[in-house]
C-alpha cells in the first residue's frame, strides 16, 4: 500500500521542535507526524482521559458533600445557639450595658481566637465528628 503525500502548517516552534526531533537517527519527520496522528486518534487515549476527568469529578462531589454537611451542621449549631441565648438570657439593667459589653467583646475576641486554632490543627469539632471524611478531603487537597 502506497502512501499518501500531506501537506501541513506549522507554527516555526512546533516545527523546530520536530525537527529536533527527527534529528535522531533512523527517525524522521514521516514517522513521527504519523505516529501523533495515529496516538490522537487511539480509543484508549480518550478513554483514559475520561477516567481522569471521572476521578476528579467524584472527588469534586465528595468535597461538596462534605461542604453540604459542614454548613449543615453550622447552620444547626447556630440556630441551637441563638434559640438558647434568646429564651434563656433576661434584658440587662441600663446601668450594666457598658460593662456587659466590654466583658463580651473580651469573650468573643478569646472566643475567635480559640477558633482559628482549632481550624488550624488537627483537633477541630468537625474532625471529630467526622473523622473518617477529614484525612480524605486533607489528602484529596494536598494532591492538588
Amino acid at each position: 500500500m502506497r502512501k499518501q503525500r500531506l501537506h501541513i502548517r506549522l507554527t516555526p516552534q512546533t516545527l523546530a521542535r520536530l525537527e529536533a526531533a527527527a534529528a535522531s537517527p533512523g527517525v524522521t519527520k514521516s514517522a513521527l507526524a504519523e505516529e501523533a496522528i495515529r496516538l490522537y486518534f487511539d480509543p484508549e487515549r480518550a478513554d483514559s482521559q475520561e477516567a481522569v476527568l471521572l476521578r476528579r469529578l467524584n472527588a469534586f462531589d465528595l468535597r461538596q458533600d462534605a461542604i453540604e454537611r459542614d454548613v449543615a451542621l453550622t447552620l444547626e449549631t447556630l440556630g441551637q445557639f441563638v434559640l438558647y441565648w434568646l429564651t434563656r438570657t433576661d434584658p440587662l439593667p441600663e446601668g450594666e450595658r457598658n460593662r456587659a459589653h466590654n466583658l463580651g467583646q473580651r469573650r468573643f475576641d478569646y472566643f475567635i481566637e480559640q477558633v482559628a486554632t482549632k481550624l488550624s490543627g488537627d483537633n477541630s469539632l468537625s474532625a471529630r465528628l467526622f473523622p473518617e471524611t477529614t484525612h480524605v478531603e486533607q489528602s484529596d487537597r494536598k494532591g492538588e
